[in-house]
């Protein structure tokens, strides 16, 4: 039996979180098509009779603006240390860029085995995915590659496998019906946040925070208070919407999801806070639950 932690690492917007979720089969991670959705490290545990791999999803590595900004970085340079091998995901309908080549070199250090995840194919030929393919190995030496479509594909069976087989022989990590080991209320939290960024536009999504205030379970039923925390005023009333229409399409649009989450009816309730230049302040960060915030070395 084999068992260990998978890296899985990448820029902004390179499919990371869908894939994650495509190989535990369960929505792990939130997913939208706007920069740096991913804030924190997202564990999914994927279990078969051969052994268990615990995959890291971690925070796209970018060029960063504010101090949540550097410690997502930080946060994904720090689990890329501590894994048993890394998946590389790019995206392969975009040329290799500047920011590639700063991802490349932080995983170049880590002297791990490596394997490169094409992503995207769908959107391109054979040509182009054998043209890309060549371009990333002629920066570094892969020990696997795999074109994939991590939004479409239905199987990752080849990818599990061999995985696998890069694992150290071992026991299962975790207990074997476990599917992600962050706590509920933070899976919670996101869910609400993703739907903020699918709904609302502009700089809005990205000065966003979400933190579960109160949760009560009665009966068959879970009833929810929850902040959404901007950091002007103006954005608070995009939040809120038109006679608090939007706040209403962001609550019953999560509410569904929270319900598939705990398998119980759900009563949210979402409030709106305004908590200045949130982003650029280690503490409200760390509160929030961003940038390795559960982590001893973040600062």
């Amino acid at each position: 039996m084999r068992s260990g932690f998978v890296g899985i690492a990448g820029r902004p917007n390179a499919g990371k979180s869908t894939l994650i979720n495509g190989l535990i089969n369960e929505k792990i991670a939130i997913v939208s098509e706007k920069p740096q959705t991913t804030r924190s490290e997202i564990r999914g545990i994927y279990t078969c009779d051969e052994g268990q791999i615990i995959f890291t999803d971690t925070p796209g590595i970018h060029k960063a603006k504010y101090r949540l900004g550097s410690r997502m970085n930080k946060q994904a340079t720090d689990v890329i240390q501590g894994v048993d091998l890394i998946y590389l995901v790019v995206d392969g309908s975009v040329p290799f860029k500047t920011g590639d080549e700063y991802v490349l070199n932080v995983i170049k250090n880590a002297k791990l085995p490596v394997f490169l995840i094409l992503n995207k194919v769908d959107k391109l030929d054979r040509e182009t995915i054998l043209a890309n393919l060549k371009t990333w190995q002629e920066r570094f030496t892969f020990d696997e590659f795999f074109p994939i479509s991590a939004k479409y594909d239905k199987s990752f069976e080849d990818l599990i496998h061999t995985t696998l087989s890069y694992m150290p022989e071992g026991e299962y990590l975790y207990p074997t019906d476990m599917v992600s080991d962050d706590p509920e209320n933070f899976r919670i939290s996101e869910m609400i946040r993703e739907k903020v960024l699918l709904l609302c536009e502009q700089e809005v999504p990205h000065a966003t925070a979400v933190v579960i205030d109160n949760k009560e379970f009665k009966r068959d039923a879970c009833y929810i208070q929850a902040s959404i925390i901007v950091e002007k005023q103006g954005q608070k009333g995009i939040i809120i919407g038109k006679q608090g229409q939007m706040i209403k399409k962001i609550g019953k649009a999560a509410r569904k999801d929270i319900e598939k989450l705990l398998g119980k009816n759900v009563y949210l309730e979402l409030f709106v806070k305004v908590v200045e230049e949130w982003r650029s302040k280690d503490a409200r960060i760390t509160e929030y639950g961003y940038g390795g915030a559960n982590s001893d070395n973040y600062i």
